[in-house]
């Protein structure tokens, strides 16, 4: 149940219901080529943040169609593995990575982030980008992010954050949660997850500006799919592009007033000697 008692979904039907969501062709003309506020440039600035070389293998955990693994691979010489629960999107990370020179960098595995399917200390890198908050069992997530780390191995997060512990009621919907809105947490809370499953040196930063950029974008955007459906050019499937409009409407209004923000999270695995 939400805090103003609608019942969801159970926690794998949620994940399943995300995981198509975000694989959806209507939907990912909507969101463009990135998923997660600050694009390309956010996803950059996080693997600096964080040092990201040659040497390093990263994690790239919900990784959708491969942005982000693809430019690891491209900018820092990184090997990607690209985690997943939809192996559509994955299928086009990889053709895109093949396309684009680095495929032999990036591989790609379907499971999700409660689950990793790798050993322990298998990593240098965990990134995950605007996925965090639409984890039903937060709590076991960061723990598996710590896990699969190797000892001083880094995170890399950027997630959507709330000033409260409650949504204005027109955005605490499934649709929003799957949209990475309605089950965000507070910037203490984050972090507090994180430090609870062991990760030191944690750095919280203000990402907002990407938030603002995505969601003008993704209103444009519903213009142009509107008008596309109109004139026959695309069939919605059943989108109901005026409940688009007035939740981008709503988001933009709880991202001024500070009630909705957009963080970057910076950390270590601190395992302790002899680990």
């Amino acid at each position: 149940m939400t805090s103003q008692g609608k019942k969801l979904p159970d926690s794998e039907e949620f994940k399943s219901c995300c995981s198509n969501f975000y694989a959806d062709d209507v939907v990912r003309r909507i969101l463009g080529d990135s998923f997660h506020p600050g694009g390309e440039k956010l996803t950059e600035d996080l693997l600096n943040m964080v040092n990201a070389c040659e040497a390093d293998r990263v994690l790239d955990v919900a990784a959708g169609q491969g942005t982000s693994s693809i430019l690891a691979a491209q900018k820092f010489g990184c090997h990607v593995t690209a985690l997943d629960l939809s192996a559509e999107n994955l299928g086009r990370a990889k053709r895109r990575a093949g396309e684009l020179g680095v495929g032999h960098l990036i591989e790609t595995r379907v499971s999700d982030a409660e689950h990793i399917p790798f050993d322990d200390a298998s990593f240098d890198i965990v990134l995950c980008e605007c996925a965090f908050c639409v984890f039903p069992d937060k709590t076991r997530a960061a723990a598996e992010m710590f896990r699969v780390l190797k000892p001083g191995g880094r995170l890399a997060l950027s997630d959507m954050t709330i000033s409260t512990g409650e949504l204005p009621e027109d955005l605490d919907t499934l649709l929003m949660r799957v949209a990475c809105i309605a089950d965000a947490v507070t910037p203490k809370r984050l972090m507090e997850l994180f430090e609870a499953a062991g990760f030191s040196s944690l750095r919280l930063g203000d990402a907002s500006w990407g938030l603002v950029e995505m969601v003008e974008g993704i209103r444009g955007r519903l213009l142009a799919v509107e008008l596309a459906s109109k004139i026959g050019k695309l069939d919605l499937g059943g989108m109901d592009i005026e409940e688009g409009k007035r939740m981008a409407v709503s988001a933009t209004e709880a991202i001024g007033k500070g009630v909705v923000s957009y963080d970057t999270l910076t950390g270590v695995a601190d395992k302790g000697a002899g680990s």
